[in-house]
C-alpha cells in the first residue's frame, strides 16, 4: 500500500501543475486590461497572474526572447509574445509548469523608456 501511495505522489509531482490567479491585481485600475491580454497560446491571466521581470532576467536576440524563471533560462515561444501596447511599462511574464520546469504562456516586453 505504501508503494502505491508513493507512486501516486511521484506521479502528481511529475505532471504539470497549473497556476491559479492569486488576486494580487484585484483592485488595480488595470484589472480589465490585464484580463484582456492574450497570446497565441491563450489568455494570459486565465491561469496565473503575470509578474514583472527585472531587466537582467530577460534577453532579446533578433526578435526572439528568453527569460529567467526560477533560476532557469526559458525560451519564449514566438506565439507567447503579447503584441499589444504595454500599459505597465515593465517587462512581464505569465508562467506555468510542465514536469517541474517553467514554461511561458505570455511575455510582454517593457517599453524600455
Amino acid at each position: 500500500m505504501k508503494r502505491i501511495v508513493w507512486s501516486l505522489a511521484l506521479i502528481m509531482l511529475a505532471t504539470s501543475a497549473p497556476a491559479r490567479d492569486d488576486g494580487r491585481y484585484a483592485n488595480s485600475p488595470l484589472k480589465e486590461w490585464f484580463e484582456s491580454l492574450s497570446s497565441d497560446l491563450g489568455p494570459c491571466c486565465s491561469d496565473a497572474d503575470g509578474y514583472f521581470v527585472a531587466d537582467i532576467d530577460w534577453e532579446s536576440d533578433h526578435g526572439h526572447y528568453r527569460v529567467r524563471i526560477d533560476g532557469e533560462w526559458v525560451m519564449v515561444p514566438d506565439g507567447a509574445v503579447v503584441t499589444r501596447p504595454n500599459k505597465t511599462g515593465r517587462t512581464m511574464v505569465w508562467k506555468y509548469y510542465i514536469d517541474g520546469h517553467p514554461q511561458v504562456r505570455c511575455f510582454m516586453r517593457g517599453t524600455m523608456i
